[in-house]
């Protein structure tokens, strides 16, 4: 089988608020749909979190090396790729492309041999996953009318972040969060996403620390994205000072950027995201590092439907990853498979069990070109 052709599509129209500082408008691009075409006729399916234009410059010098290549193996393929390409900039918008790429060539493995991505992967430790919903802070009454919405949906697992949250005051902060857990219950697990990525974070480590205390008063799963994320020396500190597990990595790319601060134990929970760190290959390796250096694995997934399906794979194949992030009303996660998402009646989401990533795209989404 030989790669004969990758096409990719921005997705427009529905672009979700991010809660960033430059905010995000429903026509900005900053999710790329990819499919890759075999000349036996399977099409895989991927996902890159970045413009549709950068996306089409990267496939542009990537085609030399992709052309005629065998999709039926995606870990060499993409290091291929990125060994090619590292000097014009590991870990930028070449990564974010070859990340789609990598998640398409699974696909097609699992359509070509008839088995799930995760059965690939190794095997399932588990036929579903608990999906956490993220969502936004807002004000705090209008963030219990929307926690309460999406508790009503069946969700047993929330994150709040970004928002006024460590912007305004910490007397803000704290009704925030009381306010949060009284809305989804004392048996929820609730989780707090300071969104220390934005433009210009204005908080250092003695509020982070301050707030860590504040969270373990409402029993908080986790704080994530505290601090600046270039920060290691702050971020190792405040792990071993708090007393709620410190989460954070979505914005690191490739697992040699992941490796210094796995070893340095920065993070209790390392979030890569499979559509920016170099696709479920690369996503597979930092799981395993993570899992030596004593660091437990929960994929970012403010992302796609494809995004999710990949992380759902993923948590299967993965001994100590049971929760997945599930962004709540985007049409890039809700209405892109056809069928939708379905909880269980336990809140949890079923890993999909047919071929490749095993869900079928609506389409309706994507606009078509090259």
């Amino acid at each position: 089988m030989k790669i004969v052709e990758i096409r990719s599509a921005g997705l427009r129209s529905g672009t979700p608020e991010g809660g960033w500082a430059n905010e995000l408008q429903p026509d900005d691009c900053v999710h790329t749909l990819v499919a890759v075409y075999t000349d036996e006729g399977i099409t895989g399916w991927g996902s890159s979190f970045t413009n549709d234009e950068l996306v089409r410059a990267a496939l542009g010098v990537l085609k030399p090396l992709y052309t005629g290549e065998n999709p039926l193996e995606p870990e060499r393929v993409s290091e291929k790729l990125h060994a090619n390409t590292f000097w014009m900039g590991r870990g930028g918008t070449i990564t974010h492309a070859i990340s789609g790429i990598d998640i398409a060539m699974w696909d097609i493995l699992g359509q070509a041999t008839g088995q799930p991505v995760g059965r690939l992967l190794g095997g399932r430790y588990r036929e579903r996953v608990r999906p956490y919903a993220s969502l936004l802070m807002r004000e705090p009454e209008i963030l219990a009318e929307n926690l309460l919405a999406v508790r009503a949906q069946g969700f047993r697992a929330f994150k709040i972040g970004w928002g006024p949250f460590g912007r305004r005051s910490d007397a803000l902060d704290e009704r925030i969060v009381r306010v949060a857990r009284d809305a989804v219950g004392s048996e929820a697990l609730l989780m707090v996403d300071a969104g220390a990525s934005d433009a210009f974070w204005p908080r250092d480590y003695k509020w982070a620390a301050r707030t860590a205390r504040m969270l373990a008063q409402y029993d908080v799963y986790w704080f994530e994205e505290p601090l600046p994320p270039d920060n290691l020396h702050d971020y190792v500190r405040l792990r071993e000072s708090s007393p709620v597990p410190i989460a954070g990595g979505e914005v690191l790319t490739r697992r040699q950027s992941f490796a210094p601060w796995l070893r340095s134990r920065a993070f209790d929970i390392v979030q890569p995201d499979v559509t920016k760190v170099g696709g479920i290959s690369e996503e597979r390796r930092i799981a395993w590092m993570a899992e030596e250096n004593g660091v437990r694995f929960i994929p970012h997934g403010w992302n796609t439907a494809l995004g999710l399906a990949a992380d759902l794979h993923l948590a299967s194949a993965s001994r100590n990853t049971d929760l997945v992030e599930y962004l709540t009303g985007s049409p890039y996660i809700d209405d892109l498979v056809v069928g939708g998402w379905k909880l269980d009646a336990d809140g949890m989401l079923p890993v999909p069990n047919g071929p490749g990533l095993g869900i079928s795209l609506t389409l309706d989404a994507a606009k078509w070109g090259q």
